[in-house]
């Protein structure tokens, strides 16, 4: 299978670190980078990969060659070695690192959580010197009380080589850090130009709401051009592009040449459409967006998906019953709709898939269907019925190909897939690092 975990062939290389169930690095493997290992703490997300076509390492350090299966840590990060990679040359370090919450007790009294993996990030950037760095995480960390904090991990990435000193707080580190990055460097190499970008998944194609941070570095003796960087990586969908193409009647025609759509439904989404837009939609030089994809777009079929059935409610047993040849694609009953527990909506991007199990707080993997009955206490004498996503739809929601595998029960394949990266933000963010690697190296 082409987009299979560990079978890249292309000359790129990459290096996969926090990897999870394999999003990020299935988005970094399609933009056409090989990866060369893999590591994951967790044994569940580590039994995905593994599913997924990667092999588990051992204790020799060798390098894939093309064709072979990507190698496979699973373990504490802290207690990995990646010297041996540093003559590989990569050119993609990439992972989403745990950065737990900390407390700033006074002036120069930051507590940092241990769980905090961004040092180790940095510590294998120093073993591995990449091209370029890929850091997903969190868009909390842009909350004023996380800026300086946050301000500092920046500053770290960009001056990975000028290690903390035993027993120094990050303050007194970060007073360095700005000193040192005001000087000429001593070596270009060891000196990255670091582009942070806040990010709505859904922007990018993705048929979710996703708010979160991603972190893009270079090292600056490879002079990339970071603003044709930054231009690749601006958002080409948008809410007015889907509200526009609600109201010609376009979004409804394409999905009623794959399943009805009853009339009912359309009203009650255009009621809450404003009645008109813009004759024009905002424009950059790169065109039009594209309406953002909903989580009728993603059971429906994105990019050449088939569409999924639908499930129907003798079959919420949990049991398996590969509806369409579909696996996942599980009913389960219970789901319940309450005060600040709002389900999905067909005709919207999917909420933020979480890590949780199918109860999370906020209705993440509920949704509302096209069905409706009769119900006298409803403001118009009707309640559309409801059901719990299933695995398969929350992994296409996530833009997780059909045939990625997941291991363990439901509620462990939930919170893979809400740790996760959506495949195709990782893929549009490695894509245009890969380009302007090319076009730096062109210049070279």
């Amino acid at each position: 299978m082409p987009d299979q975990l560990g079978e890249q062939t292309r000359d790129r290389t990459s290096v996969e670190l926090f990897a999870g169930a394999g999003g990020l690095a299935l988005g970094v493997q399609r933009a056409g980078f090989r990866p060369l290992l893999y590591n994951e703490f967790d044994k569940r997300a580590g039994e995905t990969l593994e599913a997924n076509g990667a092999k588990p390492r051992g204790d020799e350090e060798r390098i894939p060659k093309p064709g072979e299966p990507c190698p496979l840590v699973v373990g504490d990060v802290r207690e990995l070695s990646m010297e041996y990679l540093r003559d590989a040359e990569v050119d993609v370090l990439a992972g989403g690192p745990p950065c737990q919450p900390f407390s700033l007790g006074g002036a120069h009294k930051g507590t940092e959580d241990a769980r905090n993996m961004f040092p180790q990030m940095f510590r294998a950037v120093r073993q591995i010197r990449p091209k370029a760095v890929i850091c997903e995480n969190v868009r909390g960390l842009l909350r004023p009380s996380f800026k300086r904090y946050f301000d500092y991990i920046q500053r770290e990435l960009e001056l990975p080589f000028e290690e903390r000193a035993d027993g120094a707080s990050w303050e007194e580190h970060d007073e360095i850090l700005k000193r040192r990055r005001e000087e000429e460097p001593r070596d270009p190499s060891e000196r990255y130009e670091v582009i942070m970008t806040p990010v709505n998944a859904a922007d990018y194609g993705v048929p979710q709401i996703r708010h979160r941070v991603i972190l893009v570095a270079f090292r600056a003796d490879l002079n990339v051009d970071i603003e044709a960087f930054k231009r690749a990586v601006r958002p080409q969908y948008s809410e007015e592009a889907l509200i526009r193409s609600m109201l010609d009647g376009s979004y409804w025609k394409r999905h009623r040449a794959i399943r009805e759509v009853p009339d009912h439904v359309v009203e009650r989404v255009h009621a809450r459409l404003p009645k008109e837009l813009p004759q024009e939609l905002p424009q950059d030089e790169d065109g039009e967006k594209k309406p953002w994809r909903t989580l009728r777009d993603a059971i429906a079929g994105i990019d050449g998906n088939k569409p999924l059935p639908p499930v129907p409610e003798e079959l919420f047993d949990r049991k398996e019953h590969y509806l369409g040849g579909f696996t996942y694609h599980i009913g389960w009953p219970g789901a319940r709709i309450y005060d600040g527990h709002t389900p999905n909506e067909l005709d919207r991007p999917a909420k933020t898939v979480k890590a949780g199990v199918h109860g999370v707080p906020g209705g993440e993997s509920v949704m509302l269907l096209d069905d409706r009955e009769p119900d006298p206490e409803a403001p118009n004498g009707w309640k559309y019925k409801h059901r719990y996503m299933t695995v398969r739809e929350t992994a296409r929601v996530m833009t997780f190909p059909d045939d990625h595998k997941l291991e363990g029960p439901r509620g462990e394949k939930m919170r893979q897939l809400g740790n996760a990266v959506p495949v195709l933000l990782g893929e549009v963010f490695a894509k245009a690092v890969a380009a302007a690697l090319d076009e730096a190296e062109s210049r070279r």
